[in-house]
């Protein structure tokens, strides 16, 4: 706790000395992070392989590949986003100019979660960086051996007082939450975001909240079929299911359930073949308590149809498809985070849009169809933090999109320049003229009121 405290105190101590402020200082930061992740990459792949049996494509593509990019942008824009903004003034204000300040919080917390252990860390650090601010890190107790390695990083790349990264359990997060920051970004389950969110609530410390929940797969009768399957097992089965945004479950239409189940079939064959445990490409439960979890899943309701073999000490679970799931199975009752996809079966789009709006808002929502008038029917009776139209998880490759939750699945969104935005105080400042000074505003009002009606309506 004293050394929380203190690495608390120096950040403080940094942030006030004024040189996160300068947009150079920013930039030169952002390049060292970009140049360490290619200088670790190599540490990165092994310590990826020990938590998650993770290959080394992926890890790329979803970790260092996407924090690299989100650098490449905020380098590019940084001065744009960072200069005040100048807006339009009106009548009341006559000649007086209205200008908004992009300040930074100050120090805030960055808590990032075991599933994608550094791009889940470092890309709200990007936005945090760019904005001005300095930082605490506290990444995930599970995910031991990225964690580690993510400390050395950034230790070797900033001053400790600038960035730092605190690593432990529980304990940790409880000290750490006991501080007070000037903001806090949290990635994590709905139960831990309320804790975050209430130990926040007693320092008025704004936050960000990442968190998850069921996110429904619907494919309707004139869905690409082919296209479908593949699209559905690349983001249901990459990291072994262990992805906030993954499809969690299927609605498929009756009419092309059959050809549909036969097509996942293929794909989970062609992209990990006959035996997915001896496959480099398919990762591994993240820990005994979670494999136990979704151990228990796996058997609550339905029938497997593909898949279902286990092996506890290596906590490999294959690709599952389980077919004869009902909206009130235990299994639809929270959110899977694992290889296991529950098949639900629909004849109407509106009984599916009644059991997506029965359970909170999702995390993401993906609809697979051809025609435009079903899409516009869903997106406008449902809601959801993002979603895909034919793809799944593939919105939050593009920066230009926030990505975030709503009501139980977050609040706050981040990803390019709303990273930035985010991390940002957006300072309103009007600058009046004092040459004349009308007198309309002022006491004793008599028969103003007409002319304030007049400029007000």
């Amino acid at each position: 706790m004293e050394h929380i405290a203190e690495a608390l105190k120096a950040h403080r101590t940094f942030f006030e000395s004024g040189k996160t402020l300068d947009a150079g200082f920013r930039r030169e930061r952002l390049k060292r992070l970009k140049r360490a992740l290619l200088r670790y990459e190599n540490k990165l792949y092994d310590a990826f392989w020990a938590d998650l049996h993770k290959s080394k494509f992926e890890v790329f593509g979803t970790e260092i590949g996407m924090v690299s990019k989100e650098i490449n942008l905020h380098l590019k824009k940084l001065g744009k986003w960072a200069r005040r903004t100048s807006v339009l003034t009106d009548i009341l204000n006559f000649y007086a100019t209205s200008r908004i300040y992009h300040e930074p919080y100050g120090v805030v917390l960055i808590m990032s979660p075991w599933n994608y252990p550094l791009q889940l860390a470092l890309s709200p650090l990007v936005g945090a960086v760019s904005a001005g601010n300095c930082a605490m890190l506290k990444p995930a107790h599970y995910s031991k051996n990225v964690s580690e390695v993510l400390r050395e990083l950034i230790a070797e790349t900033f001053e400790p007082e600038y960035i730092s990264v605190m690593t432990g359990g529980r304990d940790v997060n409880r000290a750490i939450l006991d501080e007070r920051f000037d903001y806090i970004f949290f990635t994590g389950s709905p139960r831990l975001g309320r804790i975050v969110m209430g130990k926040a609530a007693e320092h008025l410390t704004p936050v960000t909240l990442e968190l998850g929940g069921k996110s429904p797969c619907i494919v309707a009768p004139d869905a690409d079929i082919k296209v479908a399957a593949q699209r559905i097992c690349f983001g249901k089965f990459l990291n072994a299911g262990q992805t906030c945004v993954a499809p969690d479950h299927l609605f498929v239409h009756v009419d092309v359930k059959r050809q549909l189940l036969n097509q996942l079939r293929k794909c989970i064959q062609r992209f990990y073949g006959d035996d997915p445990e001896k496959s480099p490409d398919f990762g591994r439960i993240i820990n005994g308590e979670q494999f136990s979890r979704l151990e228990n899943l796996m058997h609550s309701a339905g029938t497997i149809i593909h898949g279902g073999r286990m092996n506890r000490e290596t906590r490999y679970i294959e690709p599952t498809l389980i077919d004869g799931i009902t909206p009130l199975d235990p299994i639809m009752g929270e959110e899977i985070f694992g290889p296991l996809l529950p098949i639900l079966d629909y004849k109407r789009l509106e009984d599916v849009i009644t059991t997506v709006k029965s359970g909170e808002k999702p995390l993401a929502l993906y609809f697979f169809s051809g025609s435009r008038g079903p899409l516009e029917k869903l997106l406008s009776a449902t809601s959801s933090g993002g979603g895909c139209v034919n793809d799944t998880i593939m919105h939050l490759l593009n920066p230009r999109l926030p990505f975030g939750g709503v009501g139980n699945s977050g609040m706050g969104s981040y990803h390019g320049k709303f990273s930035f935005d985010t991390f940002s105080h957006h300072r309103s400042i009007l600058r009046k003229t004092t040459l004349f000074n009308p007198p309309l505003a002022y006491p004793p009002y008599g028969n103003k009121s007409r002319h304030i009606r007049r400029l007000l309506s």
